[in-house]
């Protein structure tokens, strides 16, 4: 597939796009002064903005040289409704092709959007990038991935999830496969259990149109910690590249299951209420301009699994997200079975803590807790961190992300059948939600969550 030369947003005046797709562009034109990309925004909204828009979100990443000059000069706006045939054939009419279509949209209007899409005669090189959540349950993913194969074939279908793209996921990946030292213990034998936590002080931050109808478990546990966790524990590939990765990963997907089976057992939610978050006032979610508190929708979830295959069958895996968090994780967490014999010497009954190996997502670094010193030292056992900080990334997660979809190469996105295997792993716990079967728990806004 040729280099794109054109991107159009879908959605350009949204949030998604001001803060994080074009400031992960800026990144990446930053870092590729030979690139040539031509960004194209469109909405129902008027046009004035959108020079400023593109201007600040480079300007917010320090974007310069002659990548991201050449986007600034030739960036220019469309008015347009993406549900509309008649407005899509006009703005895609006059593009420099290749051209990547970004549906920065929510997944109801993106299904609308592909609709529309259908009925027109399409560039034979069009490419479409699908934001996350892929669909809004099993039976719309399925629907939108048979739609989206009617406009272009899955070469040219790119899933968005930027969580794949985080440089700390990326490190982790290199951790594992690139060292003797690690890969030889990531199993039932040596794991007692992987936690993938993603907290966050933020709360609604005025996005109730769309978080609303969500929630966290949609929102986050569903795409962006399901399509970690498979990154984590896929079996070693063979090499490198669009074919392996992404059919290791939905592997690990399609073996993954409810721990124990049970909804009620397996899952928690939760619903801030007023409270103080980093020295300021947040209130409570319930009360915020534009929710439904009848929809119950919660602001936290945390999901145990189990992935049933010969090498982490037993091995409890919880993925956690939670919004007006105080002291907020974000990492992967791998904590190993103790030593497997007692030594009587040792304090405590001879008993050790285990060790865990921690990699942070947002603030990058790489922890590894150990046991030091024995029954002939002074101090006796101690507890220690051996810690390590990472090179600053060049690009940001959407950056990562765009360099991919702008060289054609799937390596780290998300395959239409890992999208649908996303929901089936949700579907009983949404279900238990909905019938309240999972109590809707509240937490004050600033403390650790409900769990």
């Amino acid at each position: 597939m040729d280099s794109i030369r054109t991107l159009v947003i879908l959605g350009a005046t949204g949030d998604l796009t001001s803060r994080l797709l074009l400031p992960g562009l800026g990144t990446l034109l930053s870092s590729s002064p030979d690139l040539r990309i031509d960004v194209v925004g469109s909405s129902r909204e008027p046009a004035e903005r959108w020079p400023r828009v593109v201007a600040e979100a480079f300007d917010d990443v320090a974007a310069t040289g002659p990548a991201v000059a050449h986007a600034r000069e030739t960036a220019r706006y469309v008015p347009a409704d993406a549900t509309d045939a008649a407005d899509l054939r006009r703005l895609l009419g006059d593009l420099e092709g290749p051209v990547c279509l970004y549906f920065a949209l929510p997944p109801a209007v993106t299904a609308r959007s592909c609709a529309a899409l259908a009925e027109l005669d399409l560039p034979e090189d069009l490419v479409l990038a699908l934001e996350k959540p892929i669909g809004s349950d099993a039976a719309t993913a399925r629907e939108l991935n048979r739609l989206v194969g009617r406009i272009v074939p899955e070469e040219r279908t790119f899933r968005v999830d930027h969580f794949l793209g985080l440089p700390a996921v990326l490190n982790f990946v290199g951790l594992r496969f690139a060292n003797r030292l690690l890969e030889p213990l990531m199993n039932r034998d040596h794991v007692a259990s992987v936690e993938i936590v993603f907290d966050e002080t933020l709360g609604l931050e005025g996005r109730a149109d769309f978080y609303d109808t969500t929630g966290a478990l949609r929102d986050m546990v569903q795409s962006h910690l399901l399509q970690v966790m498979a990154l984590v524990m896929m079996e070693p590939p063979s090499s490198f590249d669009q074919v392996e990765i992404p059919t290791l990963t939905s592997h690990v997907l399609r073996a993954t299951k409810l721990w124990l089976g049970d909804p009620v057992r397996a899952a928690a939610r939760g619903r801030y209420t007023a409270g103080t978050v980093g020295g300021g006032e947040l209130p409570d979610y319930a009360a915020e301009e534009g929710v439904d508190p009848g929809r119950g929708t919660e602001t936290f979830a945390q999901v145990v699994l189990e992935v049933d295959t010969w090498r982490w069958n037993g091995v409890p895996v919880t993925l956690r997200s939670g919004k007006a968090v105080g002291d907020p994780r974000q990492e992967i967490i791998i904590t190993f079975r103790p030593p497997p014999h007692e030594y009587a010497q040792f304090p405590h009954g001879g008993k050790v803590a285990p060790n865990v190996l921690r990699m942070g997502l947002q603030e990058e670094h790489l922890m590894l807790e150990a046991n030091m010193g024995g029954p002939f030292d002074s101090r006796g056992t101690t507890r220690v961190t051996l810690s390590s900080g990472m090179a600053e990334p060049g690009l940001s997660a959407y950056g990562s992300v765009l360099r991919g979809i702008l060289a054609g190469d799937h390596t780290f996105g998300v395959r239409g059948d890992a999208a649908e295997q996303g929901w089936r792993i949700v579907q009983e716990v949404l279900e238990a939600f909905e019938d309240g079967r999972v109590p809707l728990l509240e937490y004050p806004a600033g403390s650790d969550g409900p769990v």
